[in-house]
């Protein structure tokens, strides 16, 4: 095993994920585009694998993504991915100015509707959360979310426009700058190596 002295080199990541999982794509997604590479550990939600005595050890809340540094346990996407930026500020995903640095956390939707939520009513809060994220950026004319540069707001608007247009069918149509800023976001090697079929625990 590793030693845990804290430094870079000696302890490897492991990213507790779901191929499925948005939250966990979206954290995939950062860690490629930091160039960190990491131990892929499936935690099966469609089986309960989430609820194992293991697994409430490092997330009680039962959910993924579970990033372990070392004797570091984060949970929840965004902490992690505040996490990730402060300990490893290379290819950094927070622009320097202040103000971009805001709306690129301001980018932050999650997903409040369980699996078991009716399409519709999931189509109704997806739609309204991206026609918000219209208007935001509707004055942005950048190839990505907040300019020229990849930053936050791409790792988390591009796995959810992903799953709102796969799996709940939204008509992205409607939201002409997101679909314009999206089809940057889904041209990144980065963002194609995190997507949910090309995990290793993947269903075909």
């Amino acid at each position: 095993m590793a030693p845990k002295d804290g430094g870079e080199a000696s302890s490897k990541l492991v990213l507790y994920s779901y191929w499925q999982s948005s939250c966990s794509w979206r954290v995939r997604f950062a860690l490629n585009l930091k160039g960190l590479s990491y131990e892929y550990k499936a935690v099966n939600l469609a089986k309960g694998e989430q609820f194992t005595p293991d697994f409430e050890k490092l997330n009680p809340l039962h959910f993924v993504p579970v990033l372990v540094d070392g004797d570091v346990v984060v949970s929840d996407s965004y902490a992690i991915l505040m996490y990730l930026e402060e300990k490893y500020p290379q290819r950094t995903l927070l622009p320097a100015d202040p103000q971009q640095k805001a709306l690129n956390l301001q980018k932050y939707l999650e997903e409040k509707v369980g699996l078991e939520e009716r399409l519709l009513f999931v189509q109704t809060n997806i739609e309204k959360g991206f026609l918000a994220l219209e208007k935001l950026l509707k004055d942005f004319v950048g190839k990505y979310a907040t300019g020229e540069e990849v930053y936050m707001a791409d790792v988390f608007m591009a796995p959810q426009i992903a799953v709102a247009t796969e799996r709940f069918k939204i008509d992205m149509s409607k939201f002409p700058t997101l679909s314009r800023i999206y089809e940057s976001q889904r041209a990144l090697p980065e963002f194609l190596a995190a997507s949910p079929e090309r995990q290793p625990d993947a269903v075909h």
